[in-house]
């Protein structure tokens, strides 16, 4: 990392062959890395979804929709698709012309920023980014909202206390975590920033504050962490 900032900082028309290729792998391996991180994140959220839309809307199907190879079948075509929306992403950013200055007003290799450096027409890798965008952002939402609709009037068909606390302990979780991971990543892409520095910080927060976030979130349902916590309020 220290090494690609001290790169970046010297135009690629006074590196070395050997220096340009460390340049270029180790600006490819950060921005592939940071691109299948957000998408992986994305993808399974949506499928976390369903899966709670089946526990809750058909409790009776669970066991038999959502087996060990249905999880597998689930898990891998996560995996697959972020790895191809990452490769095309990555693949059409550093396709471009970057003459110049390369330092980049950020933390780390994200799209948006090394766009901005590129000397040609940037307009078709743009719109492809974009278009991958939409497919990465609006089609997890999209089934994160169908799946807590349905869960909504299932929990609103509901007549005791204890089935809805039962459902909020199933779903709280995974609904803090889609709140944090998509309403910072809205911060970022959506609302304009005041600052560059306010944009560094809330790309901090989604792409780290979030995932370390994401262990003590999910464990808070474990009924160790729970016994652990009901002595250590005693």
């Amino acid at each position: 990392m220290i090494e690609g900032q001290k790169l970046v900082k010297r135009s690629p028309k006074f590196l070395s062959n050997k220096e340009f290729l460390l340049f270029i792998s180790i600006i490819s391996f950060q921005l592939f890395l940071f691109l299948l991180d957000a998408a992986t994140q994305c993808a399974l959220l949506a499928v976390m979804s369903y899966d709670r839309y089946l526990a809750i809307c058909d409790p009776m199907h669970y066991p038999l929709i959502m087996t060990w190879k249905a999880c597998g079948h689930l898990a891998l075509g996560c995996w697959v698709s972020v790895l191809l929306i990452s490769l095309v992403d990555t693949t059409f950013t550093l396709c471009l012309p970057y003459q110049g200055d390369n330092r980049i007003a950020h933390f780390f290799c994200e799209a948006p920023a090394i766009l901005a450096l590129a000397s040609g027409d940037n307009y078709r890798s743009q719109m492809v980014i974009f278009l991958v965008g939409v497919v990465i952002l609006l089609v997890p939402v999209s089934l994160i909202l169908i799946s807590y609709g349905f869960i909504i009037v299932t929990v609103i068909r509901m007549k005791t206390t204890s089935g809805r606390l039962k459902v909020f302990s199933t779903c709280g979780s995974h609904l803090l975590v889609v709140i944090l991971f998509y309403g910072s990543g809205i911060m970022i892409y959506v609302t304009p920033m005041s600052s560059k520095e306010q944009g560094k910080l809330v790309s901090v927060l989604y792409a780290v504050v979030n995932p370390m976030l994401n262990p003590l979130i999910y464990s808070l349902r474990n009924k160790d962490v729970k016994r652990a916590q009901a002595l250590s309020w005693r």
